[in-house]
């Protein structure tokens, strides 16, 4: 049903975190594969990528990969970010009714300031971007960042949270300041 689909470029702890938030999906058999698109890499994301059972591509046309995918459906995130219990039955709730794009909604433990949510939008993957992978075949162009995909359409809010990748790296960096 679900393929998830991540770009990286020396993410090892953070693909770490977020493929480790995915194994309740696997285990439901709502994920169906795991593509990790890299950006030359050079730390242990490789690795993490392989034990984890995922597709690691360090060369790609963007137009194959999405048609290679085995799930219906894309889940787009950051390394990093990792979706909260619920999100298994957000997305399957959503595939059964609704036909467009949706995104997670952001942690309420993890929101940027208010002033920053004010004055920037939020990146295009921050929460995530699901899609029908029959809505984007056709509109894909070669060189498209999934950033780019996902800044297209008006994505729905699923009833499930994600920590963002920021927040991430920031309690990371806490912990080791």
């Amino acid at each position: 049903m679900l393929t998830i689909i991540l770009e990286c470029r020396d993410n090892e702890a953070e693909l770490a975190q977020t493929l480790s938030a995915l194994v309740p999906g696997a285990v439901e058999g709502v994920v169906r594969d795991v593509i990790v698109l890299d950006h030359g890499s050079r730390d242990g994301s490789p690795e993490v990528a392989d034990a984890a059972g995922c597709r690691f591509l360090t060369q790609w046309d963007i137009g194959d990969v999405l048609r290679s995918a085995r799930g219906d459906w894309l889940l787009f995130l950051e390394p990093g970010a990792r979706p909260l219990t619920g999100w298994v039955d957000a997305i399957v709730d959503h595939v059964a009714v609704s036909p467009g794009p949706a995104r997670f909604r952001a942690s309420r433990s993890h929101r940027r300031p208010f002033l920053q949510r004010l004055v920037r939008k939020t990146p295009p993957l921050e929460q995530g971007y699901l899609v029908s992978k029959r809505q984007l075949v056709t509109a894909i162009r070669p060189g498209m960042a999934l950033a780019d995909i996902a800044r297209g359409g008006r994505p729905r809010d699923l009833v499930a949270e994600i920590v963002p990748a920021w927040a991430v790296k920031a309690m990371r960096a806490d912990v080791a300041g």
